[in-house]
């Protein structure tokens, strides 16, 4: 989601798009999506997609989740399948999108402020709401997430850069900047995968080995109980 510098950027009289893109420039990027594949890789990977990928027209009708998400997500899978009822879904893409943002570790934070399970950015919450609080974190995430899809007519490729970089850039990918192209590129491939219910992703390999695997191990240390 956006990145604290935009929003500063935005107060300093920017316009929205244009503050996007001065976020991405000027902040050193961090975290999984950061330590990922490098950008030219990820925009020939991109530019490899000819068709759009639409998400399913009646999410609520898909099953379990794919097996191919790690442990740290799938102890998350009653929840995610709730949710993909509650904000009209599919599990596998909100599954993805946790599996990218915070391997499922509720206590996730990055280091430009984004926080929890979708690492939302703490401007999204109100006054009394608790961010950490997974129902929370989840409802401002996928809130997002759902009209990111919307504005992309569901188009998957388009929503997740929506959801990294903001929902100006859906349907401009030449404001896309280098952390959303890295982001879409893992994001495409690993729900590609989850969608034809694959028991392994090379996508999602690829992820792991490139510092997914840190995050993981993070999470699978902070247990729910």
């Amino acid at each position: 989601m956006l990145t604290l510098e935009a929003q500063r950027w935005i107060t300093r009289g920017l316009p929205f798009g244009i503050a996007v893109l001065a976020a991405l420039m000027l902040t050193p990027l961090a975290g999984v999506v950061a330590m990922s594949l490098n950008p030219e890789e990820a925009i020939a990977s991109m530019e490899r997609i000819t068709a759009p990928i639409s998400a399913p027209s009646r999410p609520s009708e898909v099953g379990a989740l794919a097996p191919l998400f790690t442990p740290e997500v799938q102890r998350w899978s009653a929840q995610i399948l709730a949710w993909a009822q509650a904000y009209n879904l599919d599990p596998n893409l909100i599954a993805t999108v946790m599996q990218i943002e915070s391997c499922g570790d509720p206590l996730a934070r990055s280091s430009s402020g984004a926080i929890g399970l979708f690492q939302v950015m703490p401007f999204h919450f109100g006054a009394r709401e608790d961010p950490w609080d997974p129902e929370t974190n989840a409802r401002a995430g996928l809130s997002y997430l759902a009209e990111a899809l919307r504005q992309a007519k569901g188009d998957v490729a388009q929503a997740l850069a929506g959801y990294n970089g903001g929902h100006t850039v859906i349907g401009r990918p030449e404001r896309w900047g280098a952390e959303t192209r890295r982001y879409v590129y893992w994001g495409v491939g690993i729900y590609e995968d989850a969608r034809r219910g694959a028991a392994q992703s090379a996508r999602l390999q690829e992820w792991l080995e490139a510092g997914g695997r840190s995050l993981c191990e993070q999470a699978a240390r902070r247990v729910i109980r």
